[in-house]
């Protein structure tokens, strides 16, 4: 075996032709397509998320301090086993500016008012120091963490990024730990990074030469859009910072993710790849050994495709893509040099890549590199695809992402997004109205049928969130009866509307609440209707129980929402905040107890 690789490997180094190069590519993007996704499957994903963030944004803008968004390589469309789920967080009452002439456009009765300071900072770095007396006495009887986290110095108070950072860590989750400029920690099994942090409505000065270099890529109407969206900063000062611990970093994390949403599926793909080689090339290695990050990659692949190094992306030439961030990263680490693609002169290897390491790191990569692209073949995810064409040599690849995956697959894709963001983080009765107000307007807007059946769950999940948050209000309060009686119809009445439009397994919550109001009749009468739903043999339970043949014998062919009423079965999740029924208070405790917000129960 191990010398039939290693023919193979001399075979591809010195005798592929530039053809059977572009055949290795359109079988590698294939294989991408399968292993990170088609270009249907990440539209679907990027179309959902966005939706979702928007009514979030909408609702919470209106009702909330906190906003709050999704970024990392989920927000981007990417779906990897072991990423962790990444957010940020700021206070809607408080704005950055860049200097005292922005005041005027901004509304001072509604923001608090930060200044920015670079004049000490290095490239990509601020102080933020409160400007006036004003945003002082507003800042000490309204923004509790912000005024605790204020130092004085140069005559006036700067807020601390170290003293805001250990201040909010566990504002969220209590067992966080500090990792950066993130809060992170583990919450249902499920890894994550907060980062609280400011935002600015106006672009960096520092980035202004960003915008003159946009000739190619991206197109201007997405460079116009950066701009407007401003930037964030984020509690993390430089290590060789004159003020480190006071110090914060300017974050472009919403621009970079409009920056991958321009990328054609190639480049994207590409950015995949490169994400798997740096898994790969970083396995087995502690914290302290990374030299190289998921960022470091991105920003290769950004400056690539940027300086058109190559002309034209597309299947044929995909390796040739990865070969050419390749080399810009192995020239990177020679000169010690990371160019941060919006501020150019932010060195990002200054902290980690040089002396030793960085030698070291170069003689790493440029091991690889001598190889040439033949060090794909090292790769469990990536060799099978180079050697279906070695040993095919006159295999003919289509990249007709269409052959690729069934309908069934695209409905899971659908379907595992929206189990992921069935949930809107409102849980006044303000928020609750104001968010099915947003839902009447939208209505009426044009709408994708991705967009229609995640409003449908979105709006089922607030309906029954709602049904028992009214029960519970006028049930454990000493109201007059007509108010119970008002109360407990409103409740029926959003449990049954939720259940028409949601999955199989909403019709429980129904049942749920008859029982719990000792309607044992109706209660029993709604459990045989949803059991025998629940054991047609097109049944889809939990994305993973389904036999293909007959779910597309059922509904193939049918709208999302349809499928979603008519053959899809979800756990039943149940808010800590109440008790559905006695009998599974102990269940709830438990989930309480490991710090879950929601317990999930089978059908």
């Amino acid at each position: 075996m191990l010398t039939c690789y290693l023919y193979y490997v001399i075979h591809f180094h010195f005798h592929v032709s530039e053809m059977a190069l572009q055949t290795i590519s359109e079988s590698v993007y294939m294989g991408l397509c399968l292993h990170i996704g088609t270009s249907q499957q990440v539209a679907i994903r990027k179309d959902l998320i966005d939706f979702h963030e928007l009514l979030e944004c909408k609702v919470l803008t209106k009702t909330s301090d906190i906003l709050t968004i999704t970024s990392g390589s989920r927000r981007e469309g990417f779906i990897f086993s072991d990423s962790d789920l990444d957010y940020m967080f700021w206070y809607n009452n408080q704005r950055v500016i860049w200097n005292i002439s922005q005041i005027q456009l901004c509304n001072t009765l509604r923001h608090v008012l930060i200044l920015c300071d670079t004049s000490e900072s290095p490239p990509g770095f601020t102080l933020l120091c409160l400007p006036s007396q004003e945003a002082i006495r507003r800042v000490f009887f309204r923004m509790a963490w912000t005024l605790l986290s204020c130092v004085r110095f140069k005559g006036t108070f700067y807020i601390s990024s170290a003293k805001y950072r250990n201040n909010t860590c566990h504002l969220i989750n209590t067992d966080s730990t500090v990792h950066g400029p993130c809060s992170s920690g583990s919450h249902c099994s499920v890894e994550y990074d907060k980062a609280h942090c400011f935002v600015s409505d106006f672009w960096p000065p520092p980035a202004s030469s960003w915008i003159d270099r946009c000739h190619s890529w991206p197109p201007p109407n997405v460079v116009n859009d950066i701009v407007r969206g401003g930037c964030h900063f984020v509690e993390v000062g430089h290590k060789f910072g004159k003020h480190a611990d006071n110090e914060w970093r300017i974050s472009f994390s919403q621009a970079e993710q409009k920056l991958v949403y321009a990328m054609n599926h190639t480049q994207f793909l590409t950015y995949g790849l490169l994400k798997l080689f740096l898994k790969e090339f970083n396995n087995g290695l502690n914290e302290e050994e990374k030299l190289l990050c998921s960022y470091h990659m991105k920003t290769a692949n950004f400056w690539t495709i940027q300086q058109k190094t190559l002309a034209h992306w597309s299947p044929q030439n995909l390796l040739a893509g990865f070969w050419v961030c390749f080399k810009l990263l192995l020239k990177w680490v020679y000169e010690g040099v990371c160019p941060n693609f919006f501020i150019p002169e932010n060195n990002m290897f200054l902290n980690k890549v040089h002396g030793e390491a960085q030698k070291k790191l170069f003689t790493q990569l440029y091991g690889l590199y001598e190889k040439g692209i033949t060090f794909l073949l090292q790769s469990p995810h990536i060799s099978p695809y180079i050697m279906d064409v070695l040993c095919n040599p006159r295999l003919s690849i289509s990249t007709d992402e269409s052959t690729l995956i069934s309908e069934i697959v695209i409905d899971i894709e659908i379907l595992n997004v929206i189990d992921q963001k069935q949930y809107l983080n409102i849980r006044k009765v303000h928020g609750i109205l104001e968010y099915l107000h947003e839902v009447k307007q939208l209505i009426s807007s044009p709408l994708t049928s991705c967009q229609i059946a995640i409003l449908q769950k979105l709006t089922a999940t607030i309906l029954q969130y709602t049904a028992f948050k009214l029960h519970n209000m006028y049930n454990n309060a000493s109201g007059v009866n007509k108010n119970v009686y008002i109360a407990d119809k409103g409740s029926c009445y959003m449990l049954k509307l939720a259940a028409k439009f949601g999955y199989i397994s909403d019709l429980l919550y129904v049942v749920m609440y008859y029982y719990k109001t000792f309607r044992h009749r109706e209660a029993l009468s709604i459990i045989e209707m949803t059991k025998g739903k629940l054991a047609q043999p097109g049944l889809m339970y939990k994305m993973l129980h389904v036999d293909p043949e007959r779910y597309t014998q059922a509904v193939g062919g049918h709208s999302w929402t349809t499928k979603m009423r008519h053959v899809v079965g979800m756990h039943v999740i149940l808010h800590n905040e109440f008790c559905y029924i006695p009998e599974l208070t102990l269940e709830q405790q438990t989930a309480v107890k490991t710090k879950c917000k929601h317990y999930s129960s089978h059908p």
